[in-house]
């Protein structure tokens, strides 16, 4: 499901795209990052593993050494900072997800989920073998309650007011996970990957997710384009947490 980050609270590394005005960014060249989930037919994952296997996927591409620096995916990345940040999630399975595999990326797993991220491509530039699959209608549930979020990790919140499909919240967490890693230095950066990006996904209270758009951190507010109407979708609680993790 295709989703533009617009708006959040800038981070404090001087790589992050907010530290440019949101014309400039619409104005530049578009690109995206595309996600396939893998959806088979027969043993789907739980919704909330697939949501945070999303959220891990792009910020596994983010902190490869591919993309930063002189590394082979590094002015692709920029050029998809540098514009407005859209992502967009396809699923496949089978046959259809071998041939994702072929493709350059990177698959990260959950305790079930699975999703390959790609290096950003141009928003009509989508390689054919991942532009032939699905955006629409990937629809997963959670099984039983997912439970509290863990311990010493950030928690992207969803908006409880909305409805969205499983793609569409998985960019949309995806943004968020962005966000908070904007909001680190490159030692806090390392000691999150270095855990494994440990994060919780959930759906806010509704008075809970008041106080989290007032609290001052790190919010996603989507374009709109797809799904829904413009506004806020995704709160990130707890980037202190990451601070916190063994150097």
């Amino acid at each position: 499901m295709t989703s533009t980050e617009t708006a959040g609270q800038p981070g404090n590394d001087s790589d992050s795209p907010l530290r440019h005005e949101e014309s400039d960014r619409g104005a530049a060249p578009q690109f995206v990052l595309p996600l396939v989930a893998r959806i088979e037919r027969a043993e789907p994952p739980a919704r909330t593993d697939a949501l945070e296997t999303a959220a891990r996927a792009v910020l596994v591409l983010l902190s490869d050494e591919r993309s930063a620096g002189d590394g082979e995916w590094a002015a692709a990345v920029r050029d998809w900072q540098d514009a407005r940040i859209r992502k967009v999630v396809r699923r496949a399975r089978g046959a259809e997800w071998r041939r994702a595999g072929a493709l350059q990326g990177i698959t990260v797993t959950g305790h079930r989920a699975e999703v390959r991220v790609f290096p950003p491509v141009p928003l009509d530039g989508w390689p054919k073998d991942l532009a032939r699959l699905q955006v629409s209608g990937t629809e997963l549930d959670d099984p039983e309650p997912p439970g509290a979020p863990a311990a010493g990790a950030p928690v992207l919140w969803l908006n409880p007011g909305l409805e969205m499909s499983a793609g569409k919240e998985m960019a949309q967490v995806g943004h968020g996970a962005q966000l908070a890693w904007w909001e680190l230095s490159e030692e806090e950066r390392a000691a999150w990957r270095a855990a494994g990006f440990p994060l919780s996904v959930r759906s806010a209270g509704c008075a809970q997710w008041e106080e989290l758009t007032r609290g001052g951190g790190p919010v996603v507010s989507d374009a709109g384009f797809t799904e829904i109407a413009p506004g806020k979708t995704v709160a990130v609680e707890g980037v202190d947490r990451i601070r916190s993790l063994p150097r």
